[in-house]
């Protein structure tokens, strides 16, 4: 009977270390990286400037003419400007392939 008791405890201890195994990889894998990813994002968006060339999340490249709190002034063609919410901007492929 003591032995059946330790073997339930034994068991318990097992599924609550695999929980917390799946918990660390879950976190170190997907969860971890994401928000390293979302600080990086965010860091660019701080450090906008206008002459930045960037894309916005529809796919319009442009350059940055004005800033505001949330909103940018892409020139998108030559006198064509869109205003655009600094969420939806992405750094430009032709600049991060020149870093």
């Amino acid at each position: 009977m003591i032995l059946q008791a330790a073997a339930g405890m034994d068991q318990q201890w097992s599924s609550i270390l695999m929980m917390v195994a799946i918990f660390a990889i879950f976190y170190f894998f997907m969860i971890r990286p994401q928000q390293k990813r979302q600080k990086e994002i965010k860091k660019f968006r701080e450090a906008l400037k206008v002459g930045d060339k960037v894309v916005t999340a529809g796919g319009i490249y442009g350059k940055i003419k004005e800033i505001n709190d949330s909103t940018l002034l892409v020139e998108i063609a030559e006198n064509v400007r869109i205003k655009v919410d600094k969420a939806s901007v992405f750094a430009s492929t032709e600049d991060s392939l020149q870093k």
